[in-house]
């Protein structure tokens, strides 16, 4: 069952809930744009001043996180009694993950400022090129799935995940640390293992964001 769709049409009114869910929205949308320059700012190596104002557009999605948790704490207060709490709870929930996204995208713009130049893959660079373009089109979809409240298409995205994220990037980390790949530069290395995991973290809180459309409260994150 979905938390959602039995309440959205209820939300159409102007109050603070109706707020709460347009602000997630949004804070969604922006953070797939500060994915997706993330990444390409990362492969590059090129633009620094660009990176360096890209990282500060963290604190944009922090201000929505506040802002959606204090009209939803707002909207309960004032509504007495409040007739659904869940749909509430969740939107919380799911700006978690939206505030967590940000952290990891602001990580890979540390590693782009860490390390020197643009990034050498090597053999690595299939499975990476498959990763990064896995989590950008699941970005896409989640929005589209979130908007939609389409549960065939978050269905899809959970049962996915593992073979299409996990496994992709546990095998780019198990190739390096078992010596598997010898790399010619280590520091490009630890950068590759750390960019791999950060890639598969953001994966994971899409798809705890998926995960609100098709599960009960207390099965989000899940995929069952």
């Amino acid at each position: 069952m979905t938390i959602f769709k039995d309440i959205l049409s209820i939300w159409k009114s102007d109050n603070l809930l109706a707020q709460a869910w347009d602000d997630s929205i949004k804070m969604l949308s922006l953070s797939n744009d500060i994915f997706v320059q993330s990444i390409q700012y990362f492969n590059s190596g090129e633009n620094i001043d660009a990176v360096k104002a890209l990282k500060k557009e963290d604190q944009s999605v922090n201000d929505y996180y506040q802002l959606v948790r204090r009209k939803v704490l707002t909207h309960y207060s004032i509504d007495k009694p409040p007739v659904e709490t869940s749909g509430g709870l969740t939107l919380v929930n799911m700006v978690v993950d939206i505030e967590r996204i940000g952290d990891y995208c602001k990580n890979i713009s540390d590693l782009t400022l860490i390390k020197s130049g643009p990034m050498d893959f090597g053999e690595l660079r299939d499975d990476i090129k498959s990763i990064e373009a896995e989590v950008e089109s699941r970005f896409t979809k989640t929005i589209q799935a979130i908007q939609d409240q389409d549960e065939s298409l978050a269905d899809d995205l959970l049962n996915s995940y593992k073979k299409m994220v996990t496994k992709v990037s546990d095998k780019i980390v198990r190739k390096i640390a078992s010596g598997e790949i010898a790399l010619n530069d280590s520091a490009q290395g630890a950068c590759i293992v750390l960019y791999a995991r950060y890639l598969k973290r953001i994966g994971a809180h899409l798809k705890n964001i998926t995960s609100t459309i098709v599960n009960p409260y207390d099965k989000i994150g899940y995929n069952q």
